[in-house]
C-alpha cells in the first residue's frame, strides 16, 4: 500500500475518489461546502433529501459530479460538527476504508483530518487511525492460495493544509511503519504450523536484522539452553521433532548504557496440548499460539523503521508442544533456569513453562522494564472476550502507562489483580510450585506463576488469548498488541 500526503483545493484533486464528511443534522463542513459550491449544490441536494444524515459510519458514493476534478465523492457520516469521540472517529475512518474496498477502488484521497476529535485533536493520532484502518481493510493473506484474492486499493492519500503538510507527512511515515509491523505480525500468525516453525521465527528475526542496521540478532539452540539450565523451556520441546530456539533481537537507538525495554513473546508455533491433549474442534487455531512472538517481531520492525532514540530488546522462546514418547507427562517435575522447581500438572499449560525461563534470561539485559506478551489462558477469553487483553503487573506506574497506550491506540487492555492470596493456588506437595492453579481465576494464577520469575525488575504481563486472532468465517491474526507496544515505547522516549 502506498501512502502519501497532498495539499491544495479539494475540487482540484485528480483522484478516483475523494472522501468528505457529512455531519449530524445534514451539515457539511468547510471542505464539503466548497465541493458542493463547485458542483452547483449537487452534494447538498443529496444530503437535504436524507440519503445520508450524518450519523457516524454512514457512507454514500456519488459518481461524476460536474464542476469538480475527483471522479467520485464518498460521503461519510461524521457526527457532531463540534467534535466526536476518539472511538467515533475510528468508526468513521473504518467505514470509509470498508467502503473503498467494497466499491473496489484503486486509489482515494481523504479529507477527514478536518473532523474535530474531543479531548485531543491531534493530527498524528488521526493520521495513525487512517493509515492503520486502510491497511487493515486492504489486508489479505494469500501466501498459500493458487489464485490470490487481493484488494484493489493500492494508493491512499490524506489532504492537508499548507501549515499541516510537514507534520502530516512525518506522521504518515511513522504510521506506515506501524502498519507494516502489524502486517508482519499478522502474516506470521496466519502461516500454518508446518511453515511457521521455531526455525522460521528465527529466520524471520535474522531477515529483519539484515534489513535494519540498528538491529542485531542472536539465536540460541537447545544445546545452549541446556548449558543455561533452561529445564522448564526444554521440557516443552521434548515432544517435538522441531528444535526449540531462543531468539534475541536487539534494537540499539540510544547509548548502550541506557537500560532497554525488554519484550518477551511466547512462541509456541503449534500447541496440541501435549500429553494433556486438546479437543480436536478448533485445534487448527493453535497455530496462533505464537502470536506473542509475532507481536514482538512486528513491534521491533516498526521501531527499527521509525528509529527512536531508545533501546529495545525482544526475547522469543520458540517451540512446538506435541505428544510423543519423550514428551513431558502430568506429574513430572522440572527445574527452571532460576533454580525453582515446577510440578507439571497439565502439559497444556506450556506457555508459562517457556516464558519463565525467558523471563529469567531477560534479567541479564538489566532492563528498564520487561513486558511479556502471550496467548496464555482460555480463561482470559472467558473474562474479557475479544475486546481487551488481560494485563497484570508488579508495578502500578508501568501498568498505568500500558493501559494509557492501549486507550490511545484502541488496542485496549484491562488490569487484573496479582494479590498474594492467589499465589497459594500454585502450591505443590512435591515441588516449589505447580504450573496450574485450578479452574478458578485461571488468568490470574498464570500471571502469579510468571511473577515468581520477575522479582528483579519492573514487569508486566499481557494475555492476548482473546485478542491476537479472530475465529469463524473471517479467521485471521489481528496483529494486536503491536500498536499498544509501539505507542508505549514511543511514549517512553517522550518521557
Amino acid at each position: 500500500m502506498e501512502f502519501s500526503v497532498k495539499r491544495g483545493l479539494a475540487h482540484q484533486q485528480k483522484t478516483p475518489c475523494i472522501i468528505v464528511a457529512v455531519h449530524a443534522g445534514k451539515t457539511l463542513g468547510d471542505i464539503g461546502s466548497a465541493l458542493d459550491k463547485r458542483s452547483r449544490g449537487a452534494i447538498n441536494r443529496v444530503v437535504s433529501r436524507g440519503d445520508i444524515t450524518g450519523k457516524v459510519g454512514e457512507t454514500l458514493l456519488l459518481p461524476d459530479l460536474s464542476g469538480v476534478d475527483p471522479e467520485r465523492v464518498l460521503l461519510v457520516g461524521a457526527g457532531n460538527v463540534k467534535g466526536v469521540t476518539a472511538t467515533s472517529y475510528r468508526k468513521i475512518v473504518n467505514a470509509a476504508a470498508n467502503a473503498l474496498i467494497r466499491y473496489k477502488l484503486e486509489s482515494a484521497l481523504s479529507t477527514l483530518l478536518d473532523i474535530k476529535v474531543q479531548n485531543g485533536d491531534q493530527l498524528s493520532w488521526k493520521t495513525d487511525a487512517h493509515v492503520c484502518s486502510i491497511a487493515a481493510a486492504a489486508y489479505r493473506f494469500n501466501e498459500h492460495k493458487s489464485k490470490p484474492v487481493r484488494s484493489n486499493l493500492t494508493r491512499f492519500s490524506l489532504l492537508a493544509s499548507d501549515e499541516e503538510f510537514a507534520g502530516v507527512r512525518d506522521a504518515v511515515a511513522r504510521a506506515r511503519a506501524l502498519a507494516s509491523g502489524i502486517e508482519m505480525s499478522r502474516d506470521l500468525g496466519n502461516r500454518p504450523g508446518n511453515v511457521c516453525t521455531p526455525s522460521h521465527l528465527a529466520e524471520s528475526a535474522v531477515a529483519l536484522a539484515e534489513m535494519h542496521p540498528a538491529l542485531s540478532v542472536t539465536v540460541l539452540e537447545e544445546e545452549d539452553m541446556e548449558r543455561l539450565a533452561m529445564g522448564s523451556l526444554l521440557s516443552v520441546s521434548r515432544g517435538s521433532r522441531e528444535p526449540a530456539k531462543l531468539i534475541t533481537l536487539e534494537y540499539r537507538g540510544s547509548d548502550e548504557s541506557k537500560p532497554p525495554i525488554v519484550l518477551v513473546g511466547k512462541g509456541v508455533t503449534f500447541d496440541s496440548g501435549g500429553i494433556s491433549l486438546k479437543g480436536g474442534a478448533g485445534m487448527d487455531e493453535m497455530k496462533y499460539d505464537m502470536c506473542g512472538a509475532a507481536s514482538v517481531l512486528g513491534t521491533l520492525s516498526a521501531i527499527a523503521e521509525i528509529g527512536p532514540p531508545i533501546n529495545v530488546v525482544g526475547v522469543i522462546p520458540a517451540t512446538e508442544n506435541l505428544p510423543d514418547g519423550d514428551a513431558s507427562k502430568p506429574g513430572d517435575i522440572v527445574t527452571s533456569m532460576s533454580g525453582q522447581t515446577i510440578e507439571i500438572l497439565n502439559t497444556d499449560a506450556e506457555g508459562r513453562l517457556i516464558l519463565c525461563d525467558a523471563l529469567t534470561y531477560s534479567a541479564r539485559f538489566e532492563p528498564e522494564v520487561v513486558i511479556d506478551i502471550a496467548t496464555l489462558t482460555g480463561a482470559c477469553v472467558v473474562a474479557l472476550g475479544a475486546q481487551a487483553s488481560g494485563l497484570m503487573s508488579n508495578n502500578d506506574a508501568l501498568a498505568e502507562d500500558l493501559l494509557a497506550a492501549g486507550e490511545r491506540t484502541n488496542d485496549r487492555a484491562w488490569r487484573l489483580p496479582l494479590w498474594q492470596e492467589y499465589q497459594r493456588q500454585l502450591d505443590s506437595n512435591f515441588a516449589d510450585m505447580a504450573n496450574v492453579g485450578g479452574r478458578a481465576a485461571g488468568t490470574i494464577t498464570a500471571g502469579c506463576f510468571l511473577s515468581r520469575f520477575t522479582k528483579k525488575y519492573r514487569w508486566a504481563h499481557i494475555d492476548v488469548a482473546g485478542t491476537a486472532w479472530t475465529s469463524g468465517k473471517n479467521k485471521s491474526a489481528t496483529g494486536r498488541p503491536v500498536a499498544l507496544l509501539v505507542d508505549y515505547i514511543l511514549s517512553r522516549v517522550s518521557a
